[in-house]
């Protein structure tokens, strides 16, 4: 009967690892899938956040209509796309100095 329980306590000791090691796998294997739904969490965040926005200043909507009906919209696009550019550049050389320890990174 000893023996039996000692074999028993090996066998379960050999169960927990392959159970230790095969959750390491998986946790591995799942980190793309896990990246994957964090950043449809954060889309879904900013999307959200922009209808509250909306919802709390309807008047920003009827300005930018009201700017489209009165201003050509080639013009719009144009200022968008500059105005994007502008951003786009201002985070890049944001990150830039933040690596150098020149400014605090975001949070």
């Amino acid at each position: 009967m000893n023996q039996e329980l000692i074999d028993l306590a090996v066998e379960r000791g050999r169960l927990i690892e392959r159970i230790s090691s095969q959750r390491q796998r998986l946790g591995q294997e799942l980190q793309p899938v896990g990246n994957a739904l964090q950043t449809a969490d954060r889309a879904l965040t900013a999307v959200r956040s922009g209808t509250a926005f909306v919802r709390e200043h309807p008047e920003a909507v009827a300005v930018g209509v009201a700017l489209l009906i009165v201003v050509q919209p080639s013009r719009v696009w144009r200022w968008s796309k500059r105005g994007f550019f502008v951003w786009r550049t201002w985070r890049m050389l944001h990150s830039q100095f933040s690596d150098l320890g020149l400014v605090t990174p975001r949070r």
